[in-house]
């Protein structure tokens, strides 16, 4: 999805057969083993947004809807970014770079949200209602994202907001999640000792 090297939409096939071999394109046309490193990374990355998607189906909240599309677009930054092959910067390419913006708005949504909600008195298990579910399921598919991007950048360049953009977002789906649970009159799922 990210490393298509050309496109034209007129056309674009979707099947290709030049990842038959086990390689996949980055950006820019250089070809990697489909196991690469990067490459689980982005596809981690496009999980998330795919769950996100199913989270947004649905959903009551306008603004949370609104909120999680926000939020795709964002990650298909993330995902473009993770598919530039390394050292390589967006800014000689098309690519949107992720703005520190992104962060600064997460943080400023979970600090509403959190304003909303009961004070956070014991640990919580997954669940309540179904939208609560899916934004946990979409948490725990960030924080993998997150732990892979960071291996990644132990060998690799990578741009450290996209790191701290997915910290902070899945913090923001946890909070989330709680707030669905709140206003449906849902109690959180109190883990039990």
């Amino acid at each position: 999805m990210f490393g298509c090297t050309r496109y034209n939409p007129a056309i674009m096939k979707i099947y290709t057969k030049t990842g038959d071999d086990g390689t996949t394109g980055l950006i820019g046309g250089s070809r990697v083993a489909k196991s690469d490193l990067r490459i689980e990374c982005y596809g981690t990355v496009d999980e998330l947004n795919a769950m996100i998607g199913l989270a947004a189906v649905d959903v009551e909240s306008v603004d949370l809807a609104r909120a999680l599309r926000a939020i795709q677009n964002e990650l298909f930054v993330v995902g473009s970014q993770l598919a530039l092959p390394a050292g390589e910067s967006s800014s000689s390419r098309w690519l949107p770079p992720l703005e520190p913006l992104s962060v600064t708005r997460l943080e400023r949504e979970i600090d509403v949200a959190d304003g909303e909600l009961p004070k956070l008195t014991n640990f919580i298990l997954p669940g309540g209602t179904e939208t609560a579910a899916r934004l946990h399921m979409a948490r725990t598919i960030c924080r993998r994202a997150e732990r892979l991007v960071v291996a990644l950048g132990k060998e690799q360049s990578v741009n450290g907001v996209i790191v701290t953009y997915l910290n902070r977002l899945s913090d923001w789906l946890f909070v989330q999640a709680r707030l669905a649970n709140h206003r449906a009159g849902v109690s959180d799922v109190a883990w039990e000792k």
